[in-house]
């Protein structure tokens, strides 16, 4: 067991752009009642992080720096002689892009055996904001219709799995690139987002899981049957709007749960959900990793190995 030491983290001073980032040496922080401390072997890049880092989340200012950003972590939790491989989403005080974190106990659980440590770490942010999105606030059913906005993207790739398992029938946007990519995840049927409006092509859908927000949200209201669902990570729809509709409207923030992890963990292991994987950098590389995940909208995860 390792304390009393130092470690890197990639932290911020002020908020920008990547320039902002920064690897500073820091005490590793001393354990609470609860707690256990993790090396970190990998952590995913998210959008959240270059909001935060833009400053671009309400929830965080000034007086909360310097921070260190990241949201998910796989690595290995060391007591004693006995290790073992977990994963975790974090608080966003406690930051990923480090070489350790002490977080509660409680929301550790083994990582799958079957996946890397890169693949774990793409998983807990984007996996669980699919789930809680799509079964939690969606309350998706099998036989049910939902539309996934950018089925391709971190959080998407899983929704689209996760709701075909589920039995729903998946109709997702996505472009001409990753059509046959959100297809093998289990979409029944794509739509082009650049060349095909999704609200000339579909109708009387069950939900709306909107990753994409902006006029795409706005446009989503037209294609929901009488008491369906539009549900957004991206800030409250409208619920006047809703009540105008004969709908219904959610916007939500993910929530650590370990439980659920659990659950997204034994479909993982078992092969029938995939983590994909767009690209990895090193620790150091934190700004260009997050500069890629912002601009070229990936394939699944952009992830940082340390």
């Amino acid at each position: 067991m390792i304390f009393g030491g130092y470690m890197k983290a990639v932290r911020i001073h002020a908020f920008g752009g990547p320039e902002v980032l920064q690897i500073d040496e820091v005490g590793i922080p001393e354990l609470g009642p609860g707690e256990v401390l993790v090396r970190i072997k990998a952590a995913s890049v998210n959008p959240v992080d270059y909001k935060i880092r833009a400053g671009q989340f309400s929830r965080i200012g000034t007086r909360d720096l310097p921070l260190t950003l990241g949201r998910d972590i796989s690595g290995v939790l060391e007591e004693g002689a006995r290790t073992r491989e977990v994963m975790a989403l974090l608080e966003w005080q406690q930051g990923g892009y480090a070489e350790f974190v002490v977080l509660p106990r409680a929301l550790c659980i083994l990582k799958p055996r079957a996946l890397s440590m890169e693949e774990a770490a793409a998983v807990p942010l984007a996996a669980m904001t699919a789930w809680q999105g799509l079964f939690q606030h969606g309350e998706l059913q099998s036989g049910q219709r939902v539309l996934i906005h950018g089925g391709a993207g971190g959080v998407g790739h899983f929704a689209v799995q996760f709701a075909a398992l589920r039995g729903a029938e998946v109709i997702s946007t996505a472009s001409s690139v990753d059509m046959e990519f959100v297809r093998s995840l289990g979409a029944a049927r794509l739509i082009d987002h650049r060349r095909q409006r999704f609200e000339d092509e579909v109708e009387a859908v069950d939900l709306v899981l909107d990753l994409v927000g902006g006029e795409v949200r706005d446009r989503s209201w037209q294609v929901l049957r009488k008491g369906g669902m539009l549900v957004s990570t991206l800030g409250p729809p409208d619920e006047l709007k809703a009540r105008e509709l004969g709908v219904r409207a959610k916007g939500y923030m993910t929530a650590p749960n370990a439980s659920q992890l659990e659950e997204i963990a034994a479909l993982l292991e078992s092969g029938k959900v995939r983590a994909h994987v767009a690209q990895v950098f090193p620790l150091e590389d934190a700004g260009a990793a997050q500069t890629y995940a912002e601009h070229q909208h990936p394939r699944g995860k952009v992830v940082l190995a340390l």
